[in-house]
């Protein structure tokens, strides 16, 4: 489809993924094919934007190679942000200053690749630019790692996120098991409200591994007392005890376990808790209710979102797939829209791309379904659906023994 619109501009929010630069590229390969003159990139998001940063990505990205080795660099290749945009009614001077650059620079259409927060900013936009009756169109290409985005199969990066961990977690058992001494590990995965990364630990379990005795996901309250007696029937039977837990799991009452420690939780810019130290409550707890047992807590931290060595072929494409169909979006006259990814079959997987209005999805969050959960575990069905998401390898270049990146 040849474009109708000239420039574009595109940017990326919120933490970073193996694969957002994927979608990078799917939209910048789109628009290009479709024939847009100016393609720029936002330095660090919107916040950026503002500041009026931004990249030419026409003069940085020149060749097939160049588009092939930024889908397999993991984070944001053009920066990230944590900016909340204020609501317009309230204050429209960072609206007036984004929609006077978007003018200067001639652009027809923003994307915005990004999670929740990041469709808030769609929303925003999509909206001001409804009342100001601007032509400019406002696309939202899907990626969290913590899969909660509403009305899409999967989100770009969860695929990756969930093979990283659940081969750490197969390697974690191995090493566990080597000492003939009753020890406990405690694993803490990312996960405020959703546990989808936690229940990709399943997939762990194998003929050839164990995988993980314990799974422990924010949407159902966690009792501490329940999982130390769990700990310590398991610790009879076996020496070695492995749970993974997700950083956001809380009691009854609503508390978060990290928030029993005496440092608390924190919060962003955009009001939530930063999540850090159930692992190492739980550690305690075990320690000072089971005298003699050893025990240790282990934070995958960020690395479960930029191992780009541990990457699903099957994530990285379909974050391509999500930035084209963005463009394409865009070109057919949509705005305020969302690209969805949508599970053609199971059986073989397949997967296809629709838009979805945004206001459907910005600020609302994706749970595990609760039947999905047992007591300290997770269903098959759970392991079924993530599953085909961390299949295939990519092809990484390689330079001196180590995979070669991208760098703008």
């Amino acid at each position: 489809m040849q474009s109708s619109i000239k420039n574009i501009v595109v940017g990326q929010s919120g933490g970073p993924t193996a694969v957002i630069n994927a979608s990078l590229a799917g939209v910048f390969a789109a628009a290009k094919k479709a024939g847009c003159t100016g393609i720029y990139g936002m330095n660090h998001g919107i916040k950026g934007f503002l500041r009026n940063e931004i990249t030419d990505l026409t003069k940085v990205l020149k060749t097939d190679a160049d588009i092939e080795l930024l889908k397999c660099t993991p984070a944001s290749a053009l920066g990230s942000c944590r900016y909340k945009l204020p609501e317009y009614t309230e204050d429209k001077t960072p609206y007036e200053a984004i929609f006077a650059r978007l003018t200067d620079l001639d652009i027809g259409a923003f994307f915005y690749i990004g999670g929740n927060d990041s469709m808030d900013t769609i929303k925003k936009l999509s909206d001001y630019a409804s009342v100001i009756k601007s032509p400019v169109r406002f696309i939202g290409v899907p990626k969290t790692i913590d899969n909660d985005l509403a009305c899409t199969d999967h989100s770009p990066g969860f695929g990756s996120a969930a093979k990283y961990i659940a081969t750490a977690v197969r390697e974690l058992v191995c090493d566990c098991r080597v000492y003939d001494v009753e020890a406990v590990t405690i694993l803490e995965i990312m996960g405020r409200n959703a546990g989808w990364l936690t229940a990709s630990a399943a997939l762990a379990k194998a003929s050839d591994n164990e995988g993980a005795d314990l799974i422990y996901l924010p949407e159902t309250p966690f009792e501490p007392e329940a999982f130390l007696q769990k700990v310590t029937a398991l610790a009879k039977e076996k020496h070695s005890v492995v749970a993974v837990i997700s950083e956001g799991i809380r009691l009854a009452d609503g508390r978060f376990v990290c928030e029993l420690s005496s440092q608390g939780a924190a919060t962003d810019a955009f009001g939530h808790k930063m999540m850090s130290g159930a692992g190492k409550y739980l550690e305690t707890y075990v320690k000072q209710m089971i005298p003699g047992i050893k025990c240790r807590s282990i934070e995958l931290s960020t690395l479960q979102r930029c191992a780009s060595h541990a990457a699903s072929l099957t994530d990285i494409n379909e974050a391509f797939l999500a930035g084209s169909a963005g463009v394409q979006a865009a070109l057919s006259g949509e705005t305020g829209k969302v690209i969805a990814l949508t599970r053609l079959s199971q059986e073989p997987y397949q997967c296809g791309t629709e838009s979805a209005d945004v206001h459907s999805i910005a600020n609302i969050e994706k749970k595990v379904p609760l039947e999905w959960i047992t007591d300290g575990y997770v269903t098959e069905e759970a392991v079924d659906y993530i599953r085909p998401l961390i299949q295939g390898e990519p092809a990484l270049r390689m330079e001196a023994g180590l995979p070669r990146l991208f760098k703008l």
